[in-house]
């Protein structure tokens, strides 16, 4: 290389080391779960302390699910709640359902009010005042051609396992199957849902989800996974669960074994702040993908919790830490009793922008807008192609550089 050469390269180099400065700068304002774990593990102590809990109770799933706090009384043992919080909590958890795992609660920050762990687990007023949105924006109801199955695709479907979670997330798609009590689908409708996929041979694709489908016991999905394999035209099976975020001991060695065993199997969850992938997580994941599991993360975009370029940048980085690669980025369902996390489109394609070109290809996953009326997942992009003509196409780049882009052979 000659000199002129590096010289330009250098050049080059020091522009885009500029580019990351303002990133550098806000790093420390962007809490992450590796960062705070010493805080965590404070509270988990705290907590175990006052349920009288083990070593051994807290790495058991099953325990975690028994000692879920359910209620204001409990609550406050370990959150300072004013009178004012108290009333809210309980008149919307009146309305809707919540629950929230001791592990989750210890990834919260008790002072800070707006946590976006306790925005995510913790009823909010708005919820019962605003009455935009709709229950089922996706319209399940009428895209259920049998029991426990949704169907929006030519050739995948879902089945609905479960209402249970280890936490109800305020922003949920599905709070309106949630209910007052913790319901498995019953193995009638299972076994009507197997049939329908049996029935039809378009049907390469399978995703187990609810409620979360990792709430289901070994067995169960030993089960499901054993007569979804013997239809010879279903590929892949998926599994939809927040588990790995809200309870990382259920992925036990029992669980990872099993899918271990019904390759090609394929895992999404749903990290929505980088305060959520800790070192449990990271232990869950690396689980996961030891069995030869692939991971896959679907992000909601929320307001108030991760509605910033920075935030989702660091995300999407600490996931490939822990071997998720982020698949999708939701803008946020008109669900009712949601409002307050809705955003506009085009923040989120402002978003967008600020994440390419400024990491990694695997760092990015696809924005998504869900059409209403249950017509399925529409990619959204900041628009790249701004011309095209017979032999010429004109770009625009990340850095916003116009570039025009000759196709015929005789073009430079």
């Amino acid at each position: 290389m000659d000199s002129n050469s590096r010289k330009e390269s250098l050049r080059r180099a020091a522009e885009l080391k500029k580019r990351i400065l303002e990133y550098e700068q806000a790093l420390p304002d962007i809490p992450t779960g590796f960062e705070q774990w010493p805080r965590i593990l404070e509270n988990q102590e705290r907590i175990k302390a006052m349920l009288g809990a083990s070593d051994e109770d807290w790495r058991d799933w099953r325990w975690h699910i028994k000692k879920r706090i359910t209620t204001v009384a409990e609550l406050k043992k370990y959150l300072p709640l004013s009178p004012e919080q108290v009333e809210e909590i309980e008149r919307t958890g009146s309305v809707y359902r919540w629950a929230v795992s001791p592990y989750y609660l210890s990834l919260m920050d008790p002072p800070n009010e707006a946590d976006p762990i306790r925005r995510q687990a913790l009823p909010s007023l708005l919820e019962c005042t605003d009455e935009a949105g709709a229950s089922d924006p996706m319209d399940e109801e009428h895209t259920s051609p049998a029991a426990a199955v949704t169907r929006r695709y030519p050739d995948r479907l879902i089945i609905k396992v479960t209402n249970q979670c280890a936490m109800y997330c305020r922003h949920c798609q599905r709070r309106r199957n949630i209910g007052e009590r913790d319901l498995h689908t019953p193995r009638r409708d299972l076994q009507a849902a197997l049939d329908y996929v049996r029935s039809n041979k378009e049907i390469r694709d399978v995703l187990l989800t609810g409620g979360d489908a990792f709430m289901l016991s070994n067995s169960t999905i030993a089960w499901l996974l054993e007569e979804l394999d013997r239809i010879p035209h279903v590929e892949i099976k998926r599994f939809g669960t927040r588990t790995p975020v809200t309870l990382p001991f259920r992925i036990d060695d029992e669980l990872c074994e099993i899918l271990s065993r019904h390759l090609p199997l394929y895992v999404n969850t749903q990290f929505n702040h980088p305060l959520e992938v800790t070192p449990a997580a990271q232990e869950a994941c690396f689980k996961l993908a030891r069995a030869g599991v692939a991971l896959g993360n679907q992000a909601v975009l929320l307001k108030g919790v991760n509605n910033d370029p920075f935030v989702m940048r660091k995300l999407n980085q600490e996931l490939l830490r822990i071997m998720v690669r982020p698949y999708y980025l939701f803008h946020p369902k008109k669900v009712k009793g949601t409002a307050h996390f809705w955003l506009k489109v085009e923040e989120g394609l402002k978003i967008m922008e600020r994440l390419r070109g400024y990491t990694s290809g695997l760092a990015i996953p696809t924005y998504i807008l869900n059409a209403p009326g249950g017509y399925g997942k529409v990619p959204l992009s900041p628009q790249y192609l701004l011309w095209m003509g017979d032999d010429t196409v004109v770009i625009r780049t990340w850095e916003n550089r116009i570039i025009k882009y000759n196709e015929s052979k005789e073009g430079d």
